[in-house]
């Protein structure tokens, strides 16, 4: 047996074989110091704590490949966070530059500029109408618009005609647009009368339905084929549709029919010195809205022209039907016996010659028709087969007669247009009309 060693820090090895141990530092197992010469019992390091937690002041042991998981994680979050606060300061930027571009589009400098007419259609969607006011020059930017929208709310549009104007501010194309269309069509079919379009024009806002008839039965509106002695724009106005604009009041629309009309005449061979068949201008218009009653269909309306310039020539009445329903403010149907002897200066069965106003508006074709009829012996016609559109002239009573007898044996004799579509005489040369 090997003697103990005198240096006391000499290393020793415990009884069971364990690893060297500082006798020096070592520690009772109860904390307490040993009694002076008794070696005191030493529990190895790796045994001395059973409990997982590190002791107090000391660094837990080290797990391998943890803490290197750790600290990449840790760069990755890094990264991470680097990467979203890059974005956010990006955002940063591009927001408030954009608020600013935003800003700049929805109030642009200058005063509103011209009146642009824009068609809302049915299921359009906001982008497409935001894509024409751009186009239309109403705002500058329709994706600026949209995002302005956002912030402030879209507008609902419906879909009509929106009278705007250019250079406007996002809050009032919003505006204008929320309050819905304002703009309205107005269809004036050839062959109807001033009243009639006044009737029309009532189904609208404002008093604009009086003010037009009042201007076109006063002379308000000048025309170069109104007579001196006629104040009334009948038959004087074009037919056609006319968009009706905020504002516009019923003398700005008559002048713009008016215009529209001088512009039909003059392309049907018309002007303000035109005479047919010794009648003015003014005349032939009146020819051909009678034309435009009692044809019903375009290809009738130069002969039916040529009936009424030979009735004229010969000193024959007109006997016309349309006539008298015009002085009853009535549109087609047949006139009755009574009718017929109705005092009116537009009655044709009483009075000689042509009524004193056209009777209607006359369509392009019934103009040109009047203003070049074709040459033809013609003094009576009457519409034997409506359904077909078939209608007779003849140069005789006798044949006319026929004519009437045929139209009464078909079935389906009444007319498909505005009037009876006949005009007779008697052999006197002032007889009644059927």
């Amino acid at each position: 047996m090997t003697a103990p060693s005198d240096n006391p820090r000499a290393a020793t090895r415990a009884p069971d074989g364990d690893r060297p141990f500082d006798r020096e530092h070592a520690e009772a197992p109860d904390g307490d110091t040993p009694p002076h010469g008794v070696p005191p019992v030493v529990v190895p390091r790796t045994l001395a704590r059973t409990d997982a937690g590190p002791r107090p002041g000391r660094r837990a042991p080290r797990v391998e490949g943890r803490g290197r998981h750790r600290r990449g994680r840790r760069a990755r979050l890094t990264r991470r966070a680097r990467r979203i606060l890059l974005v956010l300061a990006v955002l940063v930027v591009v927001v408030g530059g954009g608020g600013g571009w935003i800003e700049s589009e929805a109030s642009p400098s200058g005063t509103p500029g011209a009146p642009v007419v824009v068609h809302v259609h049915r299921g359009e969607s906001l982008g497409a109408v935001m894509a024409t006011l751009t186009r239309d020059g109403v705002v500058g930017s329709a994706l600026a618009f949209r995002l302005w929208s956002i912030l402030h709310g879209g507008p609902t549009v419906l879909p009509g005609l929106y009278q705007l104007r250019r250079n406007l501010s996002f809050g009032a194309v919003s505006a204008d647009l929320s309050a819905g269309p304002n703009v309205y069509s107005l269809d004036v079919v050839p062959g109807t009368t001033v009243t009639e379009i006044a009737n029309q024009l009532s189904q609208l806002p404002g008093n604009l339905a009086q003010t037009f008839e009042t201007a076109a039965r006063t002379g308000a509106v000048p025309s170069p084929y109104q007579p001196q002695k006629h104040g009334s724009l009948e038959g004087l106005i074009a037919g056609g549709r006319y968009e009706i604009t905020p504002g516009e009041s019923g003398k700005t629309l008559l002048s713009r029919m008016v215009a529209r009309f001088d512009a039909e005449a003059a392309a049907a061979g018309l002007s303000p010195t035109t005479t047919v068949g010794g009648q003015s201008a003014y005349g032939v218009i009146t020819v051909a809205s009678i034309a435009m009653k009692e044809g019903y269909y375009p290809r009738y309306f130069g002969r039916v022209a040529r009936v009424v310039y030979n009735r004229l020539a010969d000193g024959m009445h007109l006997d016309m039907t349309s006539t008298v329903l015009y002085s009853l403010g009535q549109d087609g149907g047949p006139v009755t016996p009574a009718e017929e002897q109705v005092t009116s200066p537009y009655n044709t069965y009483l009075r000689p010659g042509l009524t004193p106003t056209p009777i209607c508006t006359p369509s392009r074709a019934a103009l040109a028709a009047a203003a070049a009829p074709p040459p033809g012996p013609w003094l009576y016609f009457e519409l034997t087969t409506p359904k077909k559109g078939v209608m007779v002239f003849s140069a005789s009573y006798t044949t006319q007669l026929a004519a009437e007898q045929a139209a009464a044996n078909n079935p389906a004799s009444s007319s498909p247009g505005s009037s009876q579509g006949s005009a007779t005489s008697s052999g006197s040369g002032s007889g009644t009309g059927t």
